[in-house]
This record gives structure tokens, C-alpha cells and sequence, in this order.
């Protein structure tokens, strides 16, 4: 395995160009919308777990020097991204061997598997939004700090074993090397800083047994320590605002699992699901737009970071997907798209686009993993 990881960091490019050649093929593929199309379907979604595979393998520093926040027992985004490849091949194993009724009994424990690692990868990222489902990790530096330097969005600390802190700022006290664990951002910080190191040497200079006091053993580098802020820490540190982030965030997380359990009650020709999931994808963006109205209001800076607004942002755009739920789909949008394919189809060229484009959209509108958003 670590001789493949070396061959996929050093031709990464080759590997990427491969992945899109594979993708590109398996649309050509006969019968794609086929009633029982279970092979092609788990063709596709092994290219789709070898592509996060790879990705994740580059993403992952090569060196043994990243910091302990960073490393991680589980890689939750690359379990959210395979989860999301499987589902497909889920659905269409269960639509052909128990039937579209049945199905959804399945869909609903893959949904309730996929709650479940989102909830543990925005529990490992400190509470942070969760970028694309979980997909792309959040590591992006927050705005606002707490007396106690825990980040407002609940990011871990690092904490240097033998440092102290500077007005909110941690600095380490330098080795007989000269090598600071942690060199604080702050003026007050530097010069600590510089006046140890002054002292440092002042002693190595005053004291000729220095240097064979060294000699025996090499001085390690300092040890980071993580300091992994515990729910009823944030929830107790994080405020009124804070609290209503998270609470957005996990309405958020549950939405898919609940619109399966009532598609799975109700029928999928029901409005209820429809209805219920929309008002919850609602809920969820109004809390996370009031929370940061409760921050504004409070003289603060915006906390969210530029990868958290785009987060939103992208939310918003796929509401588009309710269109193509049922049965939104089945009393709107088909006849729509039935009336602009009878319109367009005297039209040489563009006549046969639009038919292949309206069979395309009706084929994956019968995949619940096409159109969910999750």
C-alpha cells in the first residue's frame, strides 16, 4: 500500500487524467437507465471510491512532522465520500431485487450510516460547518477568539508542553539549541521570545561546559499537546449565537434521513416528504443566518470563514434539486420539459439535443441518489 501511495503522489496528474478517462467511459456505457443497470452502477461507483482514494492520498502529508490536530484516527471525509458512491449501488441492488417500494427501508439505514459519520466528523472537526456533506475537510482559521483561546467556531488548541502564555498568546521557552516550539504572532510575543533566547545564550557563553553538556544526547523538539474541546465545552463557551450554529448544522446533517423515512411512510407521490424536507433545509439556513444576525448585533466580526460562506451558498443553490423531486417532478417539470422537447423538435441539431437531454433528466429523476442533494 505505501508503494502505491508513492506512485499516486509522484504521477498525480497521470492519475487524475486515468480517473476522467474511466468516468468519461462509463457514460457510453449500453442501457444506462436501464430497469436492472446494477453492473454499471457498481462500475461506476468503484471508479468514484478509487478517485477519493486517490485524492485523499494526496491531500495527506507525506512527511511524519504534521501536527497532532491534524491527524486523525479515521479519514471521516474520504467514509463520507465512499458511503456516497455505495448508496447508489444500494438503491439499484434493492430496486431490482425487492422492488421502488421496498427500497427506501434500505436507502433509510444508508442515510441513518451516513448521519452518523457526519455527526462524528463535525464532532472531530470542533463544530465546524461541514463542508459538502462532510466531503471536504474545514480547515480554514477562524475570525473571532475567546479569552481562553478556544476559536469561537470550536477548533482545537494546541498547547506546548513547556510553554507559557502572553496575553492570550502561547509561547515555548526555547532549548539550549536555540529552537523555539512556537513563536508567537504578537509584538509582545517576539520580544519574550528574543529576550529568552538573549538569555539563552548569554548562559551558553558565561558557562564553558555547555557544549559537553549537549553533546551526549540530542535535544528533542518540543511536543505538541492537543487540548480537543469537549461538547459541553463549546456549547458552554460558544454562547447564544454559537449554540444556534450548531444546532443549524445538525438540522442540516438529519434532513436527508428524515425526508427517506417519510418518503418510506408516506410514498414518494406524497407531498409530505416533499413539503417536511424543504421546511427543514429552510430551518437549518435561517438558524445559521440568525446566528450570525445575533453576532452583528453584538458588535462581533462575521465568523464564518470564505470556505463557510460558499458552504452556504452552494445550500442554497441546490434547491434547484426540488424541482426534480417527486412529485414536484411528475405535476411540473415533466410537462414542462415535455412541452419544450414538442416545441424544439422541428429544429435540426438542436430538436435531437433536447430529446436526449429531457430522457436523460427523466432517467435520473428516478434515482433517489441523483436528485437528493445529500
Amino acid at each position: 500500500m505505501e508503494a502505491y501511495k508513492v506512485w499516486v503522489r509522484k504521477n498525480r496528474d497521470l492519475v487524475r487524467s486515468l480517473e476522467s478517462l474511466a468516468n468519461g467511459v462509463t457514460w457510453i456505457l449500453p442501457e444506462r437507465f436501464a430497469n436492472s443497470e446494477i453492473a454499471p452502477e457498481a462500475v461506476y461507483a468503484l471508479l468514484g471510491i478509487v478517485s477519493s482514494v486517490n485524492q485523499h492520498i494526496i491531500e495527506t502529508p507525506n512527511d511524519g512532522h504534521s501536527l497532532a490536530s491534524k491527524e486523525q484516527s479515521i479519514p471521516w471525509a474520504l467514509v463520507v465520500s465512499i458511503l456516497k458512491d455505495v448508496e447508489a449501488v444500494v438503491e439499484v441492488a434493492a430496486q431490482h431485487f425487492v422492488g421502488d417500494d421496498r427500497k427506501w427501508g434500505f436507502l433509510a439505514v444508508t442515510e441513518a450510516v451516513k448521519a452518523c459519520v457526519r455527526l462524528a466528523a463535525f464532532r472531530e472537526s470542533g463544530y465546524r460547518m461541514l463542508l459538502q456533506g462532510g466531503e471536504v475537510e474545514n480547515e480554514e482559521e477562524d475570525v473571532l477568539e475567546d479569552n481562553q483561546g478556544v476559536k469561537t467556531n470550536g477548533v482545537p488548541v494546541i498547547y506546548p508542553v513547556n510553554g507559557h502564555s502572553q496575553n492570550g498568546h502561547w509561547i515555548t521557552s526555547d532549548g539550549p539549541d536555540g529552537k523555539p516550539g512556537i513563536i508567537s504572532k504578537s509584538l509582545e510575543g517576539r520580544a519574550v521570545a528574543a529576550l529568552n533566547r538573549f538569555g539563552q545564550n548569554a548562559k551558553m557563553l558565561s558557562d564553558p561546559t555547555w557544549m559537553s553538556r549537549l553533546q551526549p544526547s540530542p535535544v528533542p523538539p518540543a511536543v505538541m499537546e492537543i487540548e480537543k474541546p469537549t461538547f459541553a465545552t463549546i456549547w458552554s463557551s460558544k454562547g447564544v449565537s454559537g449554540r444556534l450554529f450548531m444546532l443549524g448544522e445538525a438540522v442540516h446533517i438529519f434532513r436527508p434521513l428524515v425526508y427517506v423515512l417519510l418518503i418510506r411512510k408516506f410514498g414518494i407521490k406524497s407531498w409530505t416528504p416533499w413539503l417536511v424536507s424543504l421546511a427543514v433545509e429552510l430551518a437549518s439556513l435561517g438558524i445559521h443566518s440568525h446566528a450570525t444576525d445575533l453576532n452583528h448585533r453584538a458588535g462581533k466580526v462575521h465568523q464564518l470563514s470564505s470556505a463557510e460562506r460558499d458552504e452556504l451558498k452552494r445550500r442554497k443553490m441546490m434547491w434547484a434539486l426540488y424541482v426534480m423531486r417527486d412529485p414536484f417532478f411528475a405535476s411540473y417539470t415533466r410537462r414542462h420539459l415535455e412541452k419544450a422537447e414538442k416545441a424544439l423538435n422541428p429544429v435540426p441539431l438542436i430538436g435531437f439535443i433536447t430529446g436526449k437531454l429531457v430522457e436523460l433528466l427523466e432517467g435520473a429523476q428516478s434515482r433517489y441518489t441523483y436528485t437528493s442533494g445529500s
